[in-house]
């Protein structure tokens, strides 16, 4: 079976090589892309059905049946802002749909308090040689596909 994963956000597909921050850049979590969204208050959703078996103010994952798990991640270093400036909708065991809101956020406030806005999506314990179909140059919806999983 393939998973496709589609954006959680709207914004520019940029590739994982242009995260700053070397360990999401060198695909040390996993492969993937990434976004740099649009400077707009709004929801990160899921990008596959499944269930959030981590939840953060900065970061989720989403596992689906196939045992595929999908990091989304909102911006870099946003850890260090504790949580402020994200709100959950959704909490951690929860089952949700690919485009379910999962985190309210702006990518504009976090910029402003010094941080990138980027957003890593990584498949979790896949190889590159999984993926297909990568998305890592144009403009995006959410819910736009960004790969397949094999």
């Amino acid at each position: 079976m393939t998973t496709t994963v589609t954006s959680p956000l709207a914004g520019r597909a940029i590739g994982l090589a242009n995260v700053p921050d070397p360990v999401f850049s060198g695909a040390m979590v996993g492969p993937g892309t990434a976004i740099d969204p649009v400077r707009s208050p709004g929801a990160a959703v899921s990008p596959i059905d499944g269930v959030v078996v981590s939840m953060h103010p900065h970061a989720f994952v989403v596992l689906d049946d196939e045992g595929h798990g999908v990091l989304t991640h909102l911006g870099i270093d946003t850890v260090q802002l504790n949580g402020q400036g994200f709100e959950l909708l959704v909490n951690k065991g929860d089952t949700v749909k690919r485009g379910q809101p999962v985190v309210k956020w702006d990518p504009a406030a976090v910029e402003a308090a010094g941080k990138s806005p980027i957003c890593p999506i990584v498949a979790l314990e896949a190889t590159a040689d999984q993926l297909s179909d990568l998305a890592e140059t144009g403009e995006l919806a959410a819910g736009d596909a960004l790969f397949s999983w094999k």
